[in-house]
């Protein structure tokens, strides 16, 4: 039973990735504590991190295959986030987050407001990276990498606006785009957490084998809503916004308001 709740676990959170290019660790965290079963929260997120990393690279190729990728954009956004992430993974192995993690719940409802609020702007698919762009993308990456370094997420919720922000691309290649960067910082934290004995090795394999599944079918769903004006970028946020209440309500008590 504990094999099969694992793997439609990874299963779940292969799709997230698939459809909108984040939700690993945010949904993989809790799943690893709450369904698997796994009683050591630092565990959890060294976990977590390697499946996402390794089920992120899976759903690249996918991306790939169909032609969703900015190759240049992702490679410079991705660099310079794996100093962030190494930084950040550094500093949170040793500090309790749960009450950070109340914070950033927070921000994931302000990123989902100003996606929706950008209404007139669907992005440029054919964007080409410039020096322009590029700074921004090096600026914005080390910011997405410290933050999901030191969470022990994969970052897919600040990855794919901070793309967009960075470069202007339409949000299907941002989704594309980002999961080189979620791949990358994932990989980074899990090896910190991995040095410190905090990664479960068999747990991981089978949450990766259940997301490479979903994640096919994720992205085959984020191809079609693409077609539809508004559409994905209105499930991206919608996702946000479900997850931060979720984090809200997990962790209000931390702070003593409940």
């Amino acid at each position: 039973m504990t094999v099969l709740v694992t793997l439609l676990s990874g299963a779940l959170v292969g799709f997230s990735l698939g459809l909108i290019g984040g939700g690993g660790s945010i949904l993989a965290v809790p799943l690893l504590l709450y369904v698997v079963g796994v009683p050591n929260p630092h565990v959890a997120i060294g976990t977590s991190a390697l499946a996402v990393a390794a089920n992120a690279f899976a759903n690249l190729a996918q991306h790939a295959r169909a032609g969703t990728v900015k190759w240049p954009c992702a490679a410079t956004f991705a660099l310079s986030g794996v100093v962030g992430a190494l930084v950040g993974s550094t500093i949170g192995k040793s500090v309790d987050g749960e009450s950070l993690l109340f914070l950033f719940a927070l921000v994931m409802v302000a990123v989902g407001v100003s996606m929706l609020r950008r209404r007139g702007s669907e992005g440029d698919p054919g964007v080409h990276i410039n020096k322009r762009i590029a700074v921004r993308l090096v600026a914005i990456g080390f910011l997405a990498g410290a933050i999901s370094g030191f969470f022990g997420i994969g970052g897919g919720f600040l990855i794919v606006p901070g793309i967009m922000l960075g470069s202007g691309m339409a949000v299907l290649n941002a989704i594309g785009s980002s999961l080189f960067s979620v791949g990358t910082f994932g990989l980074t934290t899990a090896a910190n957490y991995a040095l410190s004995g905090l990664v479960d090795w068999t747990i991981a394999a089978l949450f990766i084998a259940g997301g490479v599944v979903g994640g096919f079918a994720g992205m085959k769903a984020a191809v079609g809503l693409s077609t539809r004006k508004g559409a994905l970028t209105k499930v991206f946020a919608g996702v946000l916004f479900a997850v931060a209440a979720y984090m809200l309500y997990r962790n209000a008590g931390v702070l003593g308001l409940f």
